[in-house]
């Protein structure tokens, strides 16, 4: 038998009541960069992840995920924002090496936030 939905949403709450801030941050920010990867072409299967590249969705990915790092930074200490940085940084060269035009420098997904990425 199920539980009722009120339960349901009492357990829900306690659960992410236990949740650090840093921790639900570090989440989306890896969630938004899986995806953003994924519309980047890097996906591994069996072919060369180009079935996936969509730069219009990376490009949006990306801006999301400078947005949430360069706000958050402050809030999440050094240790959590370097990782997320680099990461972030991996994704915007990604993104500008499999654009059959790249963008001008500081045009790029994010760049607004993080500054030019070369």
């Amino acid at each position: 038998m199920s539980e009722p939905a009120d339960t349901t949403t009492t357990s829900a709450t306690r659960d992410i009541a236990d949740v650090a801030a840093v921790e639900v941050i570090t989440t989306a920010a890896v969630h938004l960069m899986s995806a953003a990867a994924v519309k980047c072409g890097l996906a591994v299967d069996e072919g060369d992840g180009s079935d996936y590249l969509d730069l219009d969705e990376a490009r949006k990915l990306i801006t999301a995920l400078a947005a949430l790092v360069t706000a958050s930074a402050p809030d999440i200490g050094n240790q959590h924002a370097r990782s997320l940085r680099d990461g972030l940084r991996s994704l915007q060269l990604a993104f500008r090496e499999a654009s059959a035009f790249p963008d001008a420098p500081g045009e790029g997904p994010g760049e607004k936030y993080t500054g030019s990425v070369v």
